[in-house]
């Protein structure tokens, strides 16, 4: 009999980028490799219209037209033990992609997902109201699952830290990059997304990730003050909170008009982004991977980022890493890179290098081996 997986595929649906996209390419990866497993997608809020092809034969879509707010209100805030069960059928196993796991049969093993703490290091990050959510149910997740995913060895020791997590309870599976990302070099692509975009003919800097405290985007801003004016720096990403202080310092600084915001950018215009940027920055306080800077570098594009957290295990050698609360020693980073053509070139050539290092279907691979270790 085939092992009976269920898997949280809520976020592939409602959310375009970070954990949608995480759960999009898992899935993915795994179509081509889990022929002897049946996987069963559960999808909240869904509807038989917006849900992409079956993946493969192997694989199934079972879905409720109750909201993941709704959900959360039944699981989390009333206690209520409905198991996803009665939704997916019987299961060996249930993963968990994105933090919570909800109730379960008792013959069904567990596995979560665990991005990130960021809620816990850096509690301002978390969007106001989230916070007494997140460090309730989170903790309590990884305590019930018989096994846990972190998403970088940093993530790991914050399970092992912040939580007493049992080391031998938690695997590091890293993010992919996806194959789309790669150098972008035809002059009228990239032509076409600066016009796209808004972005004139000057070479820029780019940043890329929800415009939040936690990006540190206040300090990138004000290194960017510091540097050439024939430069300017695009912040490509959604609105997310306290952006007020941002945008009071770029006035304050007189950057109007060298600051972009063209707001979010879907998948298929990232590489093409990426390749027109003369460098990419990302100065992160925390990051449970990292994957912009990842696909950056895929793209070929000379990669300035933080020591912190994940960063050094993404970007490795391959990329310049600066302290992300040192506004000097930013911008000299990243001064020195515009000003020295070859460096940039080695970097490049680098990054595509270390980017090779990441893939989904490596990651899938893993999984499939962790979901049988687990539910065989």
């Amino acid at each position: 009999m085939k092992l009976r997986i269920g898997v949280d595929y809520t976020a592939a649906i409602h959310q375009s980028a970070g954990i949608g996209r995480y759960t999009r390419e898992l899935v993915q990866a795994l179509a081509g490799l889990a022929a002897d497993i049946e996987v069963r997608l559960f999808a909240a809020d869904a509807r038989r219209a917006e849900l992409p092809p079956q993946p493969a034969p192997n694989f199934s879509w079972h879905t409720t037209r109750l909201t993941e707010r709704w959900l959360a209100r039944l699981w989390f805030r009333l206690q209520l033990p409905l198991p996803i069960n009665l939704w997916t059928g019987p299961l060996n196993l249930y993963h968990a992609t994105d933090f919570f796991l909800p109730p379960l049969n008792r013959a069904t093993k567990s596995l979560v997902t665990v991005h990130d703490l960021s809620f816990v290091r850096h509690p301002e990050s978390v969007m106001p109201g989230m916070t007494r959510h997140l460090n309730t149910w989170v903790p309590r997740s990884v305590q019930r699952a018989d096994h846990v995913i972190a998403v970088s060895e940093a993530t790991r020791q914050d399970l092992i830290e912040l939580y007493g997590t049992l080391p031998e309870k938690i695997s590091v599976l890293y993010h992919g990059v996806s194959a789309h990302f790669k150098p972008i070099t035809a002059p009228a692509n990239l032509a076409q997304i600066r016009r796209k975009y808004g972005l004139g003919n000057a070479p820029f800097i780019l940043s890329l990730g929800t415009i939040q405290p936690r990006k540190n985007y206040l300090r990138l801003v004000q290194a960017f003050a510091r540097l050439n004016r024939d430069t300017r720096l695009v912040i490509v990403g959604g609105r997310g909170w306290d952006s007020a202080a941002l945008l009071a310092e770029i006035d304050n600084l007189g950057l109007a008009g060298r600051v972009l915001f063209p707001g979010y950018a879907p998948d298929d215009d990232l590489p093409a982004l990426y390749s027109a940027a003369t460098l990419f920055v990302y100065p992160s306080l925390y990051e449970g991977f990292g994957l912009p800077a990842l696909e950056a570098m895929a793209c070929g594009t000379p990669v300035v980022a933080s020591c912190r957290s994940a960063l050094p295990e993404v970007v490795g050698q391959a990329g310049l890493l600066v302290n992300p609360e040192d506004v000097d020693e930013m911008q000299q980073a990243i001064a020195a890179l515009l000003a020295d053509d070859s460096r940039r070139a080695r970097l490049a050539a680098a990054g595509i290098n270390q980017a090779a290092k990441f893939t989904w279907p490596a990651m899938a691979g893993q999984l499939v081996q962790l979901y049988q270790r687990l539910a065989g």
